[in-house]
């Protein structure tokens, strides 16, 4: 009894290449919603502090406490404000989500160097557009502090 690929179901016949500077995510992606990493800090800020103030205080996992450790370590902004004020930045661009995590979370100081990191952004964006988009990034980072 040999087995074909016909007998296999339709979505494993299917070759989908993922590419994130064509911008094409698998399917489970679609109405995913994107996290930049100071976001990621806070959320895993808040359970941290809610394991510590029950009396029964569970051992965080290693995975946990490494996730945080990244996740503070590479954390852009520091308050809610300012992330709101970026998504709103961002939000307000024609721009990809993934474009616009991207962006926020590496925030990159020139069109070129952000068209590098995000090859998405080749032809979709002038660079006076970008200059300006990054301009104000760096603006709201500014005012943080």
């Amino acid at each position: 009894m040999a087995s074909s690929l016909s007998s296999l179901p339709p979505h494993v016949n299917e070759t989908f290449e993922e590419d994130a500077s064509e911008l094409q995510f698998p399917k489970e992606f679609e109405n995913a919603e994107t996290l930049l990493i100071s976001e990621v800090d806070m959320l895993l800020e808040h359970r941290q502090q809610q394991n510590e103030s029950v009396e029964d205080e569970q051992e965080l996992s290693e995975v946990f406490m490494k996730t945080k450790q990244y996740c503070s370590r590479f954390s852009r902004y520091k308050n809610r404000e300012t992330i709101s004020a970026i998504r709103s930045l961002l939000q307000s661009k024609k721009m990809h989500k993934f474009e616009f995590a991207q962006l926020a979370n590496l925030c990159p100081e020139t069109p070129e160097e952000a068209k590098a990191l995000i090859p998405s952004l080749e032809g979709r964006f002038q660079d006076e557009e970008l200059r300006q988009i990054l301009e104000d990034i760096q603006t709201q980072r500014s005012f943080q502090y």
